[in-house]
């Protein structure tokens, strides 16, 4: 489903901090009236798509600059540090000039694309972005040679005068961007064809599904050169010993791990017997319940008993009491790692949570979750067991009170009271918790409690 932000098209915090009466900052003309703001090309901005948002990175423009705009209608794709989102308009008009190309990055509030109230706006538009663009380029630096140097040796690139490729056909306005329909940037990720080599018979050298479509199937019919054996780490699409700068999800994992080593953390192991747990999803797993989805209803119901270890601090100063219990699962997703959210997993019966959870999945590997989907958990789940995985320790998400990590369930002899040995399936799990607001005598209790609901989970189906 497409964003619609109201701030899609005004600056984030900048704009809040204005008189009401002070004209949007609009890059045209204003009235004399300050109740009133004539403009008619209006800079977009980059919008703040959730609470942590510092920069986004333009994934693809649904629309081409001249294409006609009406309000509601998605604009662009924005990569935040969580999710791609579609941007709608907020304005009828013309898409006159974009100013960052897909794949770069921009500020939340600066300005992305100029759009222009009508067709004649369009080229005062575009020489108003050419001018922006101009003044924010730094001039370039002249290199002073000695009069004593030796002629450096030419650029092997210069020297060799590679052929250019022949991709500057009206669709590539100069090579600067390639034009073509939503559905034909779509169909080319799916077939995995390159744009840049794509020759578009549409309007204007436009590319078009079609365009796309007969050169995938040109591409199929070519004969396979011979090749050497590739390199398992090129297979892998691995450049060794390149330098790759982190994406924006990878940012901002990279800031949340540093701003939980400033919380006093300390972890609690505890072992869990699982036969009973086990046989139960045995049984109901061909209604669609998953592991993730039991574990995740059992820690709610431990936490109704346990509302410290569902507490979280923000300040330094103070803890809250959250009033619903929302269980976060680490996903991790192509280039990243992500929570979906199971809100009010405690009152959500098994079977419609399972249903959830494959829903925020999908849409977490799409890049489609909604910030409420992934900024509200207030107890943290992160399991490994699928991978064979017995422990580890989890970091603690910043603003959370706790996080629990689950090892495999796996088979192991074990001694009764009265003395006698047997098989039982056995988990581990190690919670790690705000020291300034949960203690250790907390945490046992809740590893006590959560140990009896998985070993008669008879509750959990109710």
């Amino acid at each position: 489903m497409a964003h619609l932000l109201h701030t899609s098209f005004i600056p984030g915090s900048r704009t809040l901090a204005r008189n009401p009466t002070t004209p949007v900052l609009i890059s045209g003309r204003r009235s004399s009236s300050r109740s009133q703001v004539q403009a008619k090309i209006r800079e977009i901005f980059m919008p703040a798509l959730s609470s942590t948002m510092t920069e986004g990175k333009i994934v693809s423009w649904v629309k081409s600059e001249g294409d006609k705009l009406s309000k509601g209608e998605s604009v662009v794709v924005v990569e935040s540090d969580k999710a791609d989102m579609d941007v709608e308009t907020f304005y009828d008009g013309y898409l006159a000039s974009i100013m960052v190309e897909e794949g770069g990055v921009a500020p939340v509030g600066s300005a992305i694309a100029l759009l222009a109230e009508t067709q004649d706006e369009i080229a005062e538009a575009k020489a108003k972005a050419k001018a922006t663009s101009s003044s924010s380029s730094p001039p370039p630096q002249e290199t002073k040679i000695p009069e004593n140097a030796a002629p450096a040796a030419a650029p092997k690139a210069a020297a060799a005068a590679a052929p250019v490729v022949a991709s500057t056909h009206p669709a590539s306005e100069g090579g600067k961007r390639i034009v073509a329909s939503p559905y034909a940037k779509k169909l080319a990720k799916e077939l995995k064809v390159e744009l840049g080599a794509v020759v578009g018979t549409g309007p204007m050298g436009r590319i078009v599904a079609k365009d796309v479509e007969a050169f995938a199937a040109a591409q199929a019919q070519a004969p396979a050169a011979a090749s050497p054996p590739v390199p398992a780490a090129a297979a892998s699409g691995i450049e060794l010993g390149t330098v790759v700068p982190f994406t924006t999800m990878q940012g901002a994992v990279s800031r949340n791990m540093i701003e939980s080593l400033s919380v006093p953390t300390f972890r609690v192991g505890y072992t869990i017997t699982t036969n009973a747990l086990d046989a139960l999803y045995k049984k109901i797993k061909s209604k669609g319940v998953t592991m993730t989805a039991l574990l995740a209803k059992a820690t709610a119901l431990a936490l109704v008993q346990h509302p410290v270890v569902n507490s979280g601090c923000r300040d330094g100063k103070s803890f809250t009491y959250n009033s619903s219990i929302n269980i976060a699962v680490a996903v991790a997703i192509d280039g990243g790692l992500i929570t979906p959210v199971l809100q009010d997993a405690d009152k959500v019966d098994i079977y419609t949570l399972s249903r959830k959870w494959k829903e925020l999945v999908d849409k977490a590997r799409a890049k489609q979750l909604q910030p409420h989907e992934y900024n509200t958990g207030t107890f943290t789940l992160s399991n490994l067991g699928m991978f064979g995985v017995d422990r580890f320790d989890a970091i603690l998400p910043p603003g959370t009170g706790a996080i629990m990590a689950v090892g495999a369930s796996q088979p192991n002899v074990v001694a009764s009271k009265d003395g006698r040995i047997g098989m039982k399936n056995q988990m581990q799990v190690n919670v790690t918790a705000d020291h300034r607001v949960i203690y250790g005598a907390d945490l046992a209790s809740f590893l006590q409690t959560l140990a009896k609901i998985i070993e008669d989970p008879k509750d959990l189906t109710f």
